[in-house]
C-alpha cells in the first residue's frame, strides 16, 4: 500500500455511514480523479476503486467521464465487429 488516508470517524458519523461505505466511497473517488487525470489506466482505477469493470464503466458514465478511445482501437474494434477478430 502507497499510502494511507485517515478519515476521522465524525465524517461518516455526521451522515450516518457505516465507516466502510466511507471507506469504498473514497476509494471510487480517487480513482476516478486519478483515471480521469490519464494518471492510472482503466484497469488500475477498477482495481483501485475496489469495483468490477462493469460497475466502474457505469460509474464513468453517470459522472460523464470519457474513455480515451483512439483510431487503432476503433479499427480493432470495427474489424472484431465484422467478424474478423
Amino acid at each position: 500500500m502507497l499510502n494511507t488516508v485517515e478519515i476521522p470517524d465524525e465524517v461518516a458519523q455526521a451522515k450516518g455511514l457505516a465507516p466502510s461505505v466511507v471507506r469504498a466511497a473514497v476509494k471510487a473517488e480517487v480513482a476516478l480523479a486519478l483515471y480521469a487525470r490519464g494518471l492510472i489506466s482503466a484497469g488500475k482505477a477498477t482495481e483501485l476503486a475496489e469495483m468490477t469493470r462493469r460497475d466502474f464503466d457505469g460509474l464513468l458514465a453517470s459522472r460523464r467521464i470519457e474513455r480515451p478511445y483512439d483510431e487503432e482501437e476503433l479499427r480493432h474494434d470495427l474489424s472484431w465487429a465484422k467478424g474478423g477478430g
